[in-house]
């Protein structure tokens, strides 16, 4: 037989796999690290069970304890899973940034979760580390893990993330990149990738916002301002990070980590969360300038499942005015527009009367509507000349739409490219979408421009 004494044994040794199609045109070897594929789809798993055995080893956990710790969600999945296996208890305080797919994965882990608000300071009583040490003080048989000055934190990035690497690529990785968030996984990683070669580059990748930047650079302690990609950065400086082994920080907007994130996941198939798509972006950026001897790795630090309801939901981008246009078709405005309230084709039938025609263009707050036969597009009616028919002849109320209805609106495939939908609609005030034949939505030139804004 072959199998695993439990979960736990699954973490580390994850595979590299090598970038195919978003490196087009670069001439280094790129391979992302897919730490996604751990057991708690993330790169925390490691720590997890690394702060726990070295809790235990010195006596700060002992049986029927209870684990707490702040988090952004990863690192409390990943000691959540060693505590379920080992018969701990779990008490894990978040902020209302983090996803409600990680939290709801720790209650599903058996964990008790507290949402805190994350626009606070990081001195005030109610920041999210300082409730959870709080917890931790009147909770007998406890022990606070504090990720961000645990030693265990990156000496398990020392002794398995760094080797693994090492090995994966022959000692020929000259360029690593990844975030700093807590510091473990740049501090351990790069001390020993430094130790094997000096040359190798390790390189941050950052959220506009954060503080490490300037820190780094100009010595200098900023405040911090907020952004929307989950569990890097910071706004003060964890004694994890230990920059003699960050060479340089790159910085990365919301909106550039997002769409890298989608298009790894698009291009390439790798389903990744927003800070594996922050390193994927400063990996191309610095990849332009390097020669086809270097090779570059970068860390896909946790899985897109986690940011379902987030950066991979259009109606979220939409709210966070962050929606950018991947591909540039007709269907892309219907399904931006569907996003809301609006489902199904609106429209009436060519054998309904003029005075539901009416009704319906009241209720829905449309000045045109198509003309339906058996799902195919026969006609149209567009209220001035429609209404100025029914005024002329009050008689018309009764009659039927074809009666009164016009030409019917073009109809364009749903892969239609926006140009060619832009020139239409300066011709005619809407396009019918088919899709396999199907009419599925129409189209109009205030549909085009608020697309057009939102993903500009």
């Amino acid at each position: 037989m072959e199998f695993k004494n439990n979960v736990l044994e699954l973490i580390g040794n994850t595979p590299l796999v090598k970038i195919n199609r978003l490196n087009r045109g670069l001439k280094p070897q790129i391979f992302a690290k897919m730490e996604s594929m751990n057991p708690g789809g993330s790169i925390k798993d490691r720590i997890g069970i690394s702060m726990i055995e070295e809790a235990e080893g010195r006596g700060a956990l002992r049986p029927g304890g209870t684990i707490i710790e702040a988090t952004s969600g990863n690192t409390g999945i990943g000691l959540a899973l060693a505590a379920a296996v080992k018969g701990y208890k779990t008490i894990f305080v978040c902020t209302d940034k983090v996803s409600l797919e990680k939290i709801n994965y720790l209650k599903a882990l058996g964990s008790e979760v507290i949402v805190v608000s994350n626009a606070v300071r990081h001195d005030s009583a109610d920041y999210y580390v300082n409730v959870a040490r709080k917890i931790a003080d009147e909770t007998s048989n406890s022990i606070f893990m504090y990720q961000y000055s645990n030693p265990a934190n990156p000496s398990v990035h020392y002794r398995t993330t760094g080797p693994e690497l090492w090995r994966q690529t022959d000692g020929k990785i000259t360029h690593f990149v990844t975030n700093i968030g807590t510091g473990g996984n740049i501090s351990g990683t790069g001390k020993f990738l430094k130790e094997k070669n000096p040359a190798i580059k390790v390189i941050a990748a950052d959220p506009v916002g954060s503080i490490f930047k300037d820190y780094k650079e100009k010595g200098i302690t900023t405040e911090g301002m907020p952004y929307l990609v989950e569990g890097i950065g910071q706004d003060c400086i964890p004694q994890n990070v230990h920059f003699q082994y960050i060479d340089e920080i790159h910085t990365v907007t919301d909106k550039q980590s997002f769409q890298a994130a989608r298009l790894l996941t698009r291009e390439e198939g790798i389903f990744c969360g927003g800070s594996s798509g922050t390193n994927l972006y400063i990996t191309l950026k610095i990849a332009r300038d390097l020669d086809e001897n270097a090779l570059i790795v970068f860390m896909v630090s946790d899985t897109g499942e986690r940011y379902l309801s987030k950066f991979y939901n259009e109606s979220w981008l939409k709210e966070k005015r962050l929606l950018f246009s991947e591909v540039r078709t007709l269907g892309d405005i219907s399904k931006s527009k569907k996003a809301g309230n609006l489902k199904n084709l609106i429209y009436i039938d060519v054998n309904d009367t003029v005075k539901n025609a009416i009704k319906l263009m009241n209720e829905k707050g449309f000045s045109q509507l198509p003309v339906m036969d058996n799902g195919q597009p026969v006609g149209s009616i567009r209220e001035p000349k429609f209404m100025a028919a029914v005024l002329e002849n009050p008689e018309l109320i009764d009659s039927q739409v074809e009666k009164l209805m016009g030409e019917s609106f073009p109809v364009l495939d749903s892969k239609t490219e926006l140009p060619v939908v832009k020139d239409f609609l300066t011709h005619t005030t809407a396009v019918l979408v088919a899709e396999y034949g199907r009419i599925i939505d129409l189209i109009t030139r205030y549909d085009l421009i608020e697309f057009t804004d939102n993903y500009s």
